[in-house]
């Protein structure tokens, strides 16, 4: 099959992982061998395992191989640190993450890794191994975000993984969030379980499931606990238990509010963008307890009552983690927008108490020998603390970033531009005369906020564009670093535009002055945003998500995370003009809709109810008018928002009028992008959960193009005309490229003439005077990340069936 194990014709081509790092990414949760914390495992949403062996000067990337690289736990053996378990599957929630295919154990200290089950759980928020018998690990399995059923609830193994026993589960809707173990005794646990459900419209972040659970039996049989709790629906709920007198515990509870999550960035009052949920300002100081259910509780009796003691929790469906101090009990850490830290049990809190380190944080790690020592992990990377938090080192050496989008220009090198998840949009260089390769000052921001669509004029360098979260866009001088605000607004008298978080920003193939925008509405601009003309009425169904049920909730009633992170729905998410006809242009939905116009976007006709098996109200991830032929375009759907996971690509010849499957033999793989070759109408490349794919049949048939490439996530594949080259956003690996497409392109030629033996066409190659000794790396040391630069020497390849020794040129 299309997604087995690699070992086709392309496994000797070599992308290049050019970062950035200084910029990373989303960490999940962190694993210290707490008798020598140098050694530490990080967790990361999308890029995989990282371990260290000194303290994070370095790092070694692992987990990069298996089928699905979200990370949702990772916890080692406090007698063993080369026995590790990984849970997969994101589990913080959010509209654009990533699922797992279970639990996995490594005994070499991550060299390698081995699923043990749990394959339908799809994420996992907490593993926990018994200190006493290591053979006996519970799993914390949340369950899948977008659907019921599956392996979720508390499971246990007392041979190591080869076998699981199910011992606590509260419904279909309902899976586990948290466990901890008492210190002085392995048969006292303590669990969360958490009932959530999002979809392309909607959250709902909670519900009766959602509660606080004990067992005194080493996890055989569970008592909810209720003294002091919520008597309400509650959402996520994380937990700890102070080491040294285990009868004390802190709870952090999502309760019911009627407010909704933001998601992203927020703009501050001087109208750049703060990282997310911000909104400009930054809290100090929270006391006190009112009377709404969410916020920090204490128990001191074991579980049996529980008293609130402070209301801070900031958009727990997204953070979640506390740790006690396990030297002293009135000492909280916990995660939030801001790092939040107590030091009197909780009855005054600090909102700020990572001021200069990025926002957004989920792992926390004490350090049991010396509290002063604390590592966390955040939408931004990892930071250390020597000093209880009064100041923190950044590590800037984690290539995790999460990419949605690339493009590039036309300079020698070429530069690349993308956006970050809630890092911001980029600009760097694709090579650098400097022989260590590319560092994190080559890089430049461009706008604040979550990145996502950044764009460069081919004509003329000055000028590019970029965008943050819902549709907020500028274009930007690079010579004066001037910004201009060129987001389109509704007419006088108009509703408000419905954006999406992701929102769709084309140049015109015909024209670089010609833009286009969407919203529910596509949006057409003649002279590079300054004015904006309607292209047509509303694309998508305009329903009420209000009137939508989501897990037995009517949308109007929802009190928990409602909707979070999604600011308007139904909106228009893939927008593209076809390069062969202007006015061609097709726009999908994130409600099912499929839309093609012919004459600029005067007129437009829904053909999605034309293409045969795709599901009602399928997110449509892409539309791809052909490079060779104008009536030819392909659509990428991604349904795992509906809780499928199947494959669904379409070609259509005709304008949209009739549509075929494309996917052929590539099965179970969520496809986030496709793209034409730039030479050879018969290869595709597709983008998928578990990384890329090429066909060199048109889609008749399907091969993984691997190589040296991690299964992560592919966003966005841009191809550069000029170098012939292939440039990857991916989401949690950074950027990636493939220097020259003439291998693939070329192969698929020779093998429609089945020809045996063939020099591909050796690619133009630009020289660069290197300095003889580049001794930079003196001032920088080995905490240091450097892209990938090209080779020094031009590169030559060919084909030949046979297997032979040696080969010369001449």
């Amino acid at each position: 099959p299309a997604n087995a194990s690699p070992g086709g014709p392309f496994d000797e081509l070599h992308f290049r992982p050019i970062g950035p790092a200084s910029m990373s990414g989303r960490i999940s949760d962190l694993a210290v061998y707490e008798s020598n914390p140098a050694i530490f495992y990080v967790g990361t949403a999308h890029g995989g395992v990282w371990k260290t062996t000194n303290a994070g000067t370095t790092f070694e990337a692992q987990f990069q191989e298996q089928g699905l690289i979200a990370i949702g736990d990772v916890t080692v053996s406090q007698s063993n640190p080369d026995l590790v378990w990984v849970g997969t599957g994101e589990s913080n929630n959010r509209q654009s993450t990533s699922w797992g295919d279970g639990v996995y154990k490594s005994t070499d200290g991550g060299k390698t890794y081995a699923n043990m089950g749990l394959k339908t759980s799809r994420f996992i928020n907490r593993i926990l191994i018994d200190p006493r018998n290591n053979d006996v690990v519970f799993v914390a399995a949340t369950g899948s975000l977008f659907g019921p059923g599956g392996e979720r609830g508390i499971y246990k193994t007392a041979d190591g993984g080869r076998t699981w026993k199910q011992t606590l589960k509260v419904d279909d809707d309902t899976g586990a969030n948290d466990l901890v173990m008492d210190a002085t005794n392995n048969q006292i646990l303590y669990a969360s379980t958490y009932q959530r459900r999002r979809t392309a419209c909607c959250m709902n972040g909670g519900g009766p499931g959602s509660g606080i659970w004990k067992s005194t039996d080493g996890g055989e049989k569970w008592i909810r606990l209720k003294g002091g709790l919520p008597d309400e629906p509650m959402g996520r709920i994380g937990l700890d238990v102070y080491r040294r007198r285990p009868n004390i515990l802190y709870a952090l509870i999502e309760g019911q509010s009627p407010q909704t999550g933001r998601g992203g960035a927020a703009a501050t009052p001087a109208g750049e963008e703060a990282p997310a949920g911000q909104g400009g300002g930054r809290s100090t100081i929270v006391t006190g307890v009112n009377n709404t259910p969410t916020g920090l509780y204490r128990s001191d009796d074991a579980g049996a009552t529980w008293r609130k003691v402070n209301n801070a929790n900031p958009r727990p469906m997204y953070f979640s983690q506390v740790r006690v101090d396990p030297n002293d009990p009135d000492v909280v850490i916990y995660g939030g927008v801001d790092l939040h830290m107590s030091t009197d049990g909780g009855k005054t809190v600090n909102t700020a108490a990572a001021p200069k380190i990025h926002s957004d944080h989920h792992a926390i790690w004490i350090d049991p020998s010396n509290s002063n020592h604390v590592i966390i992990g955040n939408d931004g990377g990892l930071a250390v603390t020597w000093d209880q938090a009064r100041t923190w080192n950044f590590l800037p050496n984690l290539p995790v970033g999460l990419f949605y989008h690339v493009s590039y220009d036309m300079a020698t090198p070429y530069n690349v531009c993308g956006g970050m998840q809630d890092n911001y949009s980029w600009c760097g260089p694709s090579a650098v005369r400097g022989a260590a390769g590319i560092a994190g000052f080559n890089w430049a921001t461009m706008q604040g906020g979550d990145g996502f669509v950044a764009l460069q004029d081919p004509t003329d360098y000055r000028i590019a564009f970029s965008e943050s979260q819902d549709g907020n866009m500028v274009r930007i001088d690079r010579v004066t670093g001037e910004t201009i605000s060129i987001r389109p607004q509704p007419n006088p008298g108009e509703p408000a535009l419905r954006w999406n978080w992701d929102t769709p920003l084309v140049m015109s193939p015909h024209d670089p002055k010609i833009l286009f925008a969407a919203a529910n509405k596509v949006f057409r601009s003649a002279n590079r945003g300054l004015n904006w003309e309607t292209a047509g009425a509303d694309l998508t169904s305009n329903a009420n998500r209000d009137d939508i049920v989501t897990m037995g909730v009517k949308g109007s009633d929802i009190r928990i995370a409602k909707n979070d992170g999604i600011q308007t729905w139904p909106t228009i998410i893939s927008l593209a003009e076809s390069a062969k006809r202007t006015g061609v242009i097709y726009a999908g939905t994130d409600d099912g809709n499929l839309q093609v116009s012919r004459d600029g976007g005067r007129s437009w006709a829904n053909v999605a109810d034309r293409i045969p098996g795709l599901p009602k109200g399928i997110w449509v991830s892409e539309v791809v008018p052909s490079r060779f032929d104008e009536g030819t375009a392909y659509a990428t759907f991604d349904g795992h928002r509906q809780n499928d996971f199947e494959t669904y690509i379409y070609v259509t010849h005709d304008f949209g009028q009739t549509w075929q499957p494309a996917s052929g033999n590539l099965k179970g793989e969520v496809i986030k992008t496709l793209t034409e070759d730039l030479k050879n109408q018969d290869v595709l490349y597709a983008g998928a959960e578990t990384g890329l794919f090429v066909s060199i049949d048109r889609a008749k048939s399907w091969t993984r193009l691997k190589a040296n490439l991690p299964t992560v996530r592919i966003d966005e594949i841009t191809l550069h005309p000029r170098d012939n080259a292939m440039i990857l956003a991916t989401h949690g690996r950074a950027l990636w490229i493939l220097d020259h497409l003439e291998p693939i392109q070329e192969y698929a030629s020779a093998q429609a003439v089945a020809t045996d033996a063939r020099l591909f066409t050796p690619p133009p190659y630009a020289m660069f005077r290197r300095p003889a000794r580049d001794r930079n790396y003196e001032f920088w040391g080995d905490q240091t990340f450097y892209g990938e630069n090209p080779p020094p020497a031009a590169v030559i390849s060919w084909l030949n069936k046979k297997q032979v020794g040696d080969v010369k040129l001449k």
